[in-house]
């Protein structure tokens, strides 16, 4: 029984070991894995930061233009960070990013004036909402094709900017 225990041990190590160094085919259908695999490229046109950030504030005064945005999720106080750009199709660039919506109101009850004179018109501050923002932006005449602002990470609702 002593003998058996390491000579089992010395089997698994040798299996393993060939298992990690044996070329695995991606395909599995094959009996016999070509030597080589197609590779397909995808053609991606680099843009810097600069033109993103002019998309960003494309996307940002469409944003704030917009009325039903305004009244659906608040007004676009900041830009918060950039989760990413680049672009996909020749001719286009895609952002997202994170932006701060809040929400005015009447705040009659938040701060009391002094001397019991009753409340003051300052808003209430009804709190921030984080959206994330998805959008693509012509390169070349600077319009935004599509925007949609995600809730609660993207697991909420959604808003999609009506483009006309």
């Amino acid at each position: 029984m002593g003998m058996l225990l390491p000579l089992a041990l010395a089997l698994i190590a040798i299996s393993f070991s060939k298992a990690f160094t044996t070329p695995v085919c991606p395909n599995q259908l094959l009996t016999k894995c070509p030597s080589k695999v197609a590779t397909t490229r995808l053609s991606m046109v680099k843009i810097t930061e600069k033109e993103a950030s002019v998309a960003i504030d494309k996307v940002v005064t469409a944003l704030r233009k917009d009325k039903a945005a305004n009244q659906d999720l608040g007004r676009l106080t900041k830009t918060n960070n950039i989760l990413g750009f680049g672009s996909p199709r020749p001719g286009t660039i895609a952002v997202r990013f994170n932006a701060s919506f809040q929400k005015g109101g009447m705040g009659r009850s938040a701060i009391p004036l002094p001397f019991g004179l009753g409340q003051s018109d300052k808003t209430e501050g009804r709190g921030t909402m984080v959206g994330q923002v998805k959008a693509s932006v012509d390169a070349k005449t600077g319009k935004v094709l599509e925007a949609s602002v995600f809730r609660d990470l993207g697991y909420g609702r959604s808003f999609d900017l009506k483009i006309s």
